[in-house]
């Protein structure tokens, strides 16, 4: 906070002086109440500074309209990134401004500053983030059964085949969203891969440098695959993984008797459970842990997503602007309006509405390695395309060296090889 306040006192006393001052043009993908949010960040600058910040939203099309703008010789003085992969093509085009000289990285975890870095500089800070490896619970029906959280994928398991040999269902998976389907398996096996194979090898098959039919790869699959097509491991069989949407998924734990004991989503699915449950008492009724370790060597990483502000002009105004956006401040008035976890480590836990909540935020403050959402950074035809689908042919019964071989032809034409 002490270098947010020393470049604020400086922007400040560069408004006062400057009767004609340039404003700031953000650009931004939010609409709705993120972009309400967003403005309410904004206007607390402004009063603060008298520095005028303009927002321009764009909608989803941001990523291909930033790099027409940059490629017109017009781009933003501050724009969201749509994910560190887009980040360093802007850093390799030469596009953008280091922030490790005005932002200070120390109020963030390690994790994220790695995520903004390229090379040997920092080039964004990240206002936000949902954090996807949970797996959630209601702890009544779950200590009934004399059973507790897992510490390792071997509880896990331990767990799993308990439930179902006393005539339980030990799951709730969803995986139908309309023309998304597939997608939540996509955050299973990027969870499982991470913890089977590793960040660095996890990186390479984002990035397509390994292929979909890699020992690695086809691992991560049978390891989702055991639980989930496994008919008397999942409520509604195969079947009704396929079928059951994935906001209605998680109902059936707190049905009575529950319909299934663990349910692995991010923290949005928080509200989804409040609306077909809303007689719980969220921080009684509902809990989750950590998706476990598998292998020991790679522990616990995290995944998820997460908002990405970069800068592609350097004045002491910009400067101001992002060493407010990453102060406690900033992050407290974004995230305890959106229910986001904030990075900024000395956010005030009291800002989010629930203990649900606070409790994320203080495992994402302590995230040794985080990873983004893989299908999320992948080329639209295999991340939201043939990804998607492989899940759901995979789960349907297609073999799966078939279904990897699939993936890998369309990987190989989306990314140009």
């Amino acid at each position: 906070m002490r270098k947010f306040v020393g470049v604020l006192a400086l922007a400040v006393a560069i408004s006062a002086g400057v009767a004609a001052q340039e404003p700031i043009s953000v650009m931004v993908l939010w609409s709705g109440t993120e972009l309400d949010a967003f403005q309410q960040v904004v206007d607390n600058f402004v009063a603060s500074t008298g520095i005028e910040v303009r927002i321009e939203s764009v909608g989803r099309d941001l990523p291909q309209i930033l790099v027409a703008r940059l490629e017109g010789g017009n781009p933003p003085d501050v724009a969201a990134m749509p994910n560190p992969g887009q980040m360093a093509e802007f850093v390799a085009r030469g596009a953008l401004v280091p922030v490790e000289g005005f932002v200070d990285l120390t109020q963030f975890p390690q994790a994220f500053v790695d995520l903004a870095t390229v090379g040997d500089h920092v080039y964004g800070i990240f206002i936000s983030a949902d954090l996807k490896s949970l797996v959630w619970y209601n702890p009544d029906a779950l200590y009934a059964e004399g059973l507790a959280p897992a510490d390792s994928w071997v509880e896990l398991m331990y767990i799993t085949e308990v439930l179902a040999a006393r005539g339980k269902v030990p799951w709730a998976v969803g995986l139908e969203s309309g023309a998304a389907s597939g997608w939540p398996g996509t955050d299973w096996i990027e969870d499982i891969m991470l913890r089977t194979a590793g960040p660095e090898l996890y990186d390479a098959w984002v990035a397509h440098e390994i292929p979909w039919t890699h020992p690695a790869v086809k691992r991560a699959f049978e390891l989702f695959g055991a639980i989930v097509k496994n008919e008397a491991y999942v409520y509604g069989g195969t079947t009704g993984a396929l079928s059951i949407n994935f906001g209605d998924s998680p109902c059936v734990l707190w049905d009575a008797p529950p319909g299934a004991y663990l349910h692995r989503q991010a923290t949005f699915i928080k509200s989804f459970i409040a609306n077909c449950h809303p007689e719980l008492e969220l921080d009684r009724d509902v809990s989750f842990f950590v998706f476990p370790p598998i292998d020991p060597r790679w522990g616990t990483p995290l995944l998820g997503a997460g908002d990405l502000i970069s800068a592609f002009r350097d004045t002491p105004e910009i400067q101001a602007f992002l060493s407010y956006l990453g102060s406690a401040e900033a992050q407290a008035i974004w995230c305890g309006a959106l229910g986001k976890l904030a990075i900024n480590v000395n956010v005030d836990p009291a800002i989010y509405p629930d203990a649900l909540t606070a409790q994320a935020a203080e495992i994402l403050k302590g995230a040794q390695i985080f990873r983004f959402d893989g299908s999320d950074l992948m080329p639209a035809a295999v991340g939201a395309g043939a990804f998607w689908e492989g899940v759901l042919d995979y789960v349907s019964g297609v073999p799966l060296d078939q279904v990897l071989a699939n993936i890998e032809e369309a990987a190989q034409q989306a990314y140009g090889q």
